[in-house]
Formats: C-alpha cells, structure tokens, sequence
C-alpha cells in the first residue's frame, strides 16, 4: 500500500469510502454486515487505513455499520472521517446534536477528520451564516479533541470554494473535491486543485471513476489505453492519472464488493503515474467522451447580450451538458435549485434571439426547455 505524509500521519493513498457498501437484498438503507466486515478486514490487512463515512450514507446506515466493524479494531490503528450534513438546509441549526449523534452511531470518542459536507451554490450563504455557529462549534470540538483535522468537501464551482476559502479557509487543514480525468476539464477540476494548491493545502479525492462511468470505457478508448499499457486495467488508469496530480493524498473509492476492492488495492500497492504523453491520450479521450454528450458551447457570451430574460445561457448549458454526461446525477439539480426562478431555463420565452448570433449554431431553446422538463430542482 502507497502512503502519503499529512501532518506526521501516514495516510492509505487508497481510502475506503462508504457510500456505496455491499446492501442485503439491493436496499440502499441496509448494508449487508457480514459482506461489511469482509471487506474492512481485507482492507485493514493490505494496509488501508482511512475510511470515509456521513450521516447521510445508506440513509443513516452507514456510519453505523463502518463504526461497528472498526470498532473490533484498536482506535489508534486507522482513521475515520465523518461530514456536517450542510448539503440539507434543515441541519444547519442542528451541528451539535448531528455531532454528538455520529460519534454515538459510529462508537467513536472523536473523528480523525471532519468535514462540512458538499459545499456548493446552494448552501454556501447559510454554511457562511454565524447564526448558526458551525464553524464555531467544530473549531471547541477541534480544541477539545473531538476533531483531529478539520476540512471541506465541495461539489461548488469555482466561486463557492474561494468564498469559503476567504471566509474559513484559515481553519481549513484539506480540501475534497471530485477528480478524474474526465472532469479535469469539463467541471474545472484542474482550476480547482491549483486553488487548493495555493491554498497550501493537500488534495481528497471523491469520485475518481465518476460513480463507476471510468471502470469500463467503449472498446475505441480501451484500447488505445491498452497500446500504451497493456497491463493496466481501465479503473487503474483513473487511479495512476490521480496519482499523476501531486496534491493528491487521499483517493476515496466506494466498493461495493471483494472484487473491486481487491483490485483497486493492487492498483495501489504501487504509484505509477502517468507520463505527459499518457495524460494528453487520456484527456484527449476524456475530451471526446464529453463531446458526444454535450451540446458545444464555448461560453462567448454572446447569447447572453440578446436575451430578453437576462439568463446566464452559458452557465444553464453548462448544467445541462453535465446533466446529459452523468445520466442525470445531483449536480444540475443542485445548482439550478440555488438560483431565482427568474434565473432558471424555465424562464426562456422561446423568443430564439440568442441563437442568431451564437457562433456555433446552438438551438438554445430547445437546450432550455429540455433542462426545464428533464432536471427537477432541488
């Protein structure tokens, strides 16, 4: 197993997280225990020390079953990572009785790292409001030694995370955002991690196979991979770019059985990363993966100088777009639930004025009203 320095810990660079646990009968809310356990012994013995659970998980389930099956295990020997569920307005005004709750669920006496959890355009005004006092009652948790390290997660675009930079970014210790060489471009990942980098702060992972969408590819890309490196699988090239990228330390994989844990552990028992040439093959492919989704906009802006609603075009294609390449997802719903209605593709009159001066003949209309009917806000 590859270790990463954070702070004189030695941290698994493969993290286990768990949110996508082996579930008896298929049910999301019931993780099987036995198939659990399984698994956290043969991750704990080849080495993986971290492990990423939150409140929201399995419904709930999943703090539970992890606390339980580290619990067999002395506390000292891995650590545990656990989120503020701010991703639900309804908890903000709650931090104290969620915490107290998850150390009970997960049996623990402090978490190793805590989060506040998915910040993004949704939340970040009330993540941000000291009526609510989070910041403030995760940083007495961190002095009493409840909270070892103290970080985010963030599903925002740019703007969001420098917000909450310039407002807690003095308290933060790391930074998770979600990374794989499909969104290095098309969800500005890379701008992120030189952010964080600036930041000074190390890099978490989530979504590294983009929920699964990176673990198999079409032939025509595979085996372009192949010619290159034919040992490698097509998950270990999503694994060996993240490698690549220096500020990376921790890379969260949700297993769902032996099988993928197995395998992405050998992926891990040593760090190759990629050379120049290998990343262009692999962004080149991530580049047309996107374009045969995706409607080609290039953000002008000149649509927007003709709308007689005054929508960010671009931003709604970009949502839109982001819709089409996950298969539907969180995301778009997300973000278009934190705008105004008036600010929503739902306020597109259909008038088509944009579309006689955008460059590359979009029919933004049409875009518009497939986003309004397909994607329900949040």
């Amino acid at each position: 197993m590859i270790y990463n320095d954070f702070q004189g810990k030695k941290l698994s660079a493969l993290g286990f997280g768990c949110m996508r646990l082996p579930c008896a009968g298929g049910v999301d809310s019931s993780p099987d225990e036995k198939a659990v356990f399984e698994m956290v012994d043969y991750a704990i013995a080849q080495g993986v020390n971290y492990f990423d659970t939150a409140w929201g998980y399995h419904a709930g389930a999943s703090e539970k079953v992890i606390g339980k099956a580290l619990a067999r295990y002395p506390r000292e020997s891995f650590y545990l990572a656990d989120k503020f569920p701010g991703y639900d307005l309804s908890n903000m005004d709650k931090v104290e009785s969620i915490f107290e709750k998850q150390l009970e669920k997960c049996g623990v006496s402090y978490f190793d790292f805590y989060l506040f959890h998915n910040v993004c355009e949704r939340n970040i005004d009330a993540y941000l409001d000291e009526r609510y006092g989070i910041l403030a009652y995760l940083l007495k948790q961190k002095e009493k030694g409840r909270i070892k390290h103290l970080g985010f997660s963030a599903h925002g675009d740019l703007p969001v995370m420098e917000r909450f930079f310039d407002a807690y970014g003095s308290h933060m210790e790391f930074c998770q955002i979600q990374l794989n060489y499909l969104d290095y471009n098309f969800q500005n990942a890379q701008e992120k991690v030189a952010l964080i980098t600036s930041r000074k702060l190390p890099v978490w992972v989530m979504e590294p196979l983009r929920g699964g969408k990176l673990a198999s590819l079409p032939d025509k890309y595979a085996e372009k991979l192949s010619a290159l490196r034919p040992e490698e699988s097509v998950p270990a090239w999503a694994f060996r770019f993240l490698q690549s990228v220096p500020p990376v330390a921790v890379t969260l994989s949700g297993m769902s059985n032996m099988e993928q844990l197995k395998e992405n552990i050998k992926t891990f028992e040593e760090s190759r990363p990629l050379s120049k040439n290998e990343v262009i093959t692999l962004l080149d492919i991530a580049d047309e993966m996107a374009k045969e989704k995706s409607v080609p906009c290039t953000a002008c802006r000149y649509c927007v100088s003709k709308c007689r609603q005054e929508l960010d075009i671009p931003k709604l294609i970009a949502l839109y777009n982001e819709d089409k390449l996950s298969g539907g997802g969180f995301i778009a719903p997300m973000v278009l639930g934190s705008l105004p209605k008036f600010q929503r593709p739902t306020a597109c009159i259909g008038c088509r004025a944009c579309e006689k001066v955008c460059p590359q003949g979009i029919k933004i209309a049409d875009v518009m009203a497939d986003l309004a009917s397909s994607v329900s806000v949040w």
